[in-house]
């Protein structure tokens, strides 16, 4: 009852300091910048809550009546009698938010009816810390009131992050995909209509099935098909090199697990101009092979199957770091065991160790097939005339046709294909436990691949990381050249101009590349760990926590995953442009995009996870006396490593290598490495782009090597002998 009343107490007093201290509205210079404090007294867009209540802004009023019932609720009420009104204060606040936020924009009322109803009102800014402040407060008064009346057991560090996600899910996925949408049925003046719509749903240009006659296919299909054989190869792969990296003797598997990591930290469009150097019609290896053979190979590489290659490139490491932790969390006293009852090594492996994988197998398809699904810079390179629904949904937005209907329309389709994808995975492995890790101990060793499979995946992990070795030493010939492709002479001119620096006058970084650098480095550092954090707690939640809506919260965390990036940029432009959440321009709407696009790869990685962690764990140190918080800290986390190294790993890669939403995302002020590369390929500057494209390789393999010792390794098993 102590517990309830300090927590409840700490939430009311932060509450009326975010009145009293902070800005309630927007502060455009930045409110961590705290410039706003000298000004506070004179400007009145920089006024508190209350002051501005007291001021004449008339809707805050309801909301410091809100506050002050759970005051008296505090005071008044006993833990186990106030719940009710206390989750009732909590979502009256939060719906009074959302209904005043929405409903007063800049020049006053943002609907006539409104206007006619309640006559003339002042117009407002879009919040700021304060009113953000006190709508978490109200969140958790939710939480706290739930927990209160003993649901959950009563767990109120499991209902407020519960909460808080529900929360952060509506604001940053589904906020903006709802703003996107309505877009789609306004006409140019703002009223409402369904023409473009379906005009676009019916179109044969999406839908049609003439490849199966000779002709082309429509662009669902194409795109579908190549989701299917990328996820597909993308998954062997990653099992391959995972097995080599974790089942067998080969003496470099070090260096394989580097070449594994190299394509995932590539900037967007490098792999494509590599491949094109070396594939395309007037590539380097093309043009051995047509002196050897004869043959003319023409321009096989644009369309589907380069856009394969590249991505196959692209997503296999993903799937590694996926299905490493998985191979790895197998536990070795069952494998000991299926060879005491005299099973051989093969027979091992595919009866006992190959089955316990499959929660990891089945989340990296899913990763690899969204991953193709939302893929844009390959195809934008590499397409042809074939296209994707990615660049498709680009066109469609930022083309001559300007048409936000089939941009809506091509979204949809997208979104019915990946979360179809992702029932079919949860179908598949309901009913299933996999659970190999269970807190007793265990004195097993990792079975080594046998001989007839050991063979094969090494033979193929070394011819594939020969490939990725050529495409990128084609990367590293591009920085070093005067013209890529034409004049061959070495230098160092293009890494001079992207990060020179001088010491004349000085010490000054003259380079043009630096500000971006700089930038992105910051914001990727900021976005990486709450990646981590957010994805790998839901991931805790999903599988541990049973909830109302537990499968619908789910389906929405991969929402996110499945929109493109271009969807995502043009949906975050529509529904943060304006009040009530005003963030364009700003380093926030970069990291909040990249948190929640970037998130369901932590929740996957973690799910997997998770479900080799028997349940027995948490039960026992939830008997012991600790909380669960402290049990997610102390027992979940360390053995869970694995999945928080690649979701530190690859938020953090993405935040630097996305291209399709930062686009539309980055400003004067906050410009991306990504979008500055971008510029560069624009205007025929391959070797500067080259060149920054190399720095952020070496730059993310440091943070990666870096990322890697602070994590630490999940060890599972005996240790190996040392001999004398």
């Amino acid at each position: 009852m102590n517990t309830d009343n300090r927590r409840l107490d700490l939430v009311l007093v932060g509450s009326m300091l975010a009145l009293l201290l902070l800005p309630w509205y927007r502060v455009r210079s930045g409110f961590f910048t705290f410039e706003w404090v000298a000004d506070v007294v004179g400007s009145d867009k920089l006024w508190p809550g209350l002051v501005q209540a007291l001021t004449g802004r008339w809707q805050l009023w309801p909301l410091l009546l809100l506050l002050a019932f759970a005051a008296y609720l505090r005071l008044a009420r006993q833990p186990g009698e106030r719940g009710r009104a206390l989750a009732f204060a909590g979502m009256a606040g939060l719906g009074w938010l959302l209904v005043e936020g929405l409903s007063i924009g800049l020049r006053g009322w943002n609907w006539g009816l409104l206007e006619t109803l309640f006559g003339d009102v002042a117009g407002q800014q879009a919040f700021g810390a304060g009113a953000i402040a006190l709508g978490i407060a109200f969140a958790l008064m939710v939480a706290f009131g739930a927990a209160e009346r003993g649901a959950l057991k009563g767990d109120a560090f499991v209902l407020g992050s519960i909460t808080l996600l529900v929360l952060l899910v509506a604001v940053f996925v589904f906020y903006p995909l709802v703003s996107m949408f309505t877009g789609a049925f306004q006409d140019f003046d703002g009223s409402f209509t369904s023409e473009g719509v379906r005009n676009n749903i019916f179109d044969p240009k999406i839908w049609s099935l003439a490849c199966l006659t000779g002709g082309n296919c429509g662009v669902a299909w194409r795109t579908f098909f190549l989701a299917i054989c990328t996820a597909t190869g993308s998954t062997l792969l990653g099992l391959v090199f995972a097995l080599v990296a974790t089942r067998t003797g080969f003496r470099f598997k070090g260096s394989l697990r580097l070449l594994t990591v190299l394509p995932i930290i590539t900037p967007p469009f490098v792999v494509g101009l590599a491949l094109t150097m070396l594939l395309g019609r007037q590539g380097t290896l093309t043009q051995w092979i047509e002196a050897a053979t004869g043959y003319e190979l023409g321009r096989w590489l644009y369309g589907l199957t380069g856009i394969w290659i590249a991505q196959m490139l692209s997503f296999t490491p993903i799937s590694f770091l996926v299905l490493i932790g998985v191979v790895e969390g197998i536990s070795p006293s069952m494998e000991e065991a299926s060879q005491t009852l005299r099973s051989d090594r093969w027979r091992t492996f595919r009866k006992v160790s190959l089955p316990l994988m499959a929660p990891g197998l089945a989340n990296a398809f899913l990763i690899g097939f969204i991953e193709s699904m939302a893929d844009f810079g390959n195809p934008l390179v590499l397409g042809g005339s074939g296209g994707v629904l990615s660049t498709e949904i680009f066109f469609a937005v930022v083309g001559a046709q300007n048409d936000p209907a089939r941009a809506a329309v091509l979204a949809s389709v997208l979104l019915v294909f990946t979360l179809s994808a992702f029932l079919a995975q949860r179908l598949w492995l309901s009913g299933r436990n996999f659970a190999t890790v269970t807190g007793k101990g265990d004195g097993g060793r990792h079975a080594q691949l046998p001989r007839r499979v050991a063979w094969p995946v090494i033979t193929i992990a070394v011819v594939w990381a020969l490939f990725t070795v050529t495409v990128y030493a084609m990367i590293l010939f591009g920085g070093f050249v005067t013209t890529w492709g034409l004049d061959h002479s070495l230098t160092f001119e293009h890494y001079i101009r992207a990060f020179g620096v001088t010491l004349t006058d000085g010490f000054a970084w003259t380079g043009v590349a630096w500000d971006s650098f700089w930038t992105t480095m910051e914001i990727a550092l900021i976005a990486a760990p709450l990646t981590a954090a957010v994805g790998l707690l839901t991931a805790w939640l999903i599988v541990r926590q049973r909830f109302p809506g537990r499968s619908v919260f789910e389906f929405a965390l991969m929402m996110s995953f499945a929109i493109p990036g271009t969807v995502i940029g043009i949906s975050y432009i529509m529904a943060f442009n304006l009040p009530p959440l005003q963030m364009t321009g700003t380093a926030a709407i970069l990291i909040a995009c990249f948190v929640f696009r970037n998130m369901p790869v932590g929740v996957r990685g973690g799910v997997a996870a998770m479900a080799q962690l028997d349940g027995s764990l948490d039960e026992a140190s939830l008997t012991l006396g600790a909380g669960s918080a402290r049990t997610m800290r102390k027992v979940i986390l360390p053995l869970m490593r694995p999945a928080i190294l690649a979701a530190l790993v690859y938020s953090f890669v993405r935040a630097i290598t996305s291209i399709s939403a930062v686009i539309f995302l980055v400003s004067a002020k906050y410009n991306m490495a990504t979008a500055y590369i971008v510029g560069l390929v624009e205007n025929g500057e391959y070797g500067i782009a080259i060149a920054y494209s190399s720095v952020l390789i070496l730059v993310m393999i440091s943070v990666i090597g870096g990322f890697q010792v602070l994590v630490g390794e999940r060890r599972i098993g005996r240790a190996r002998e040392v001999k004398a």
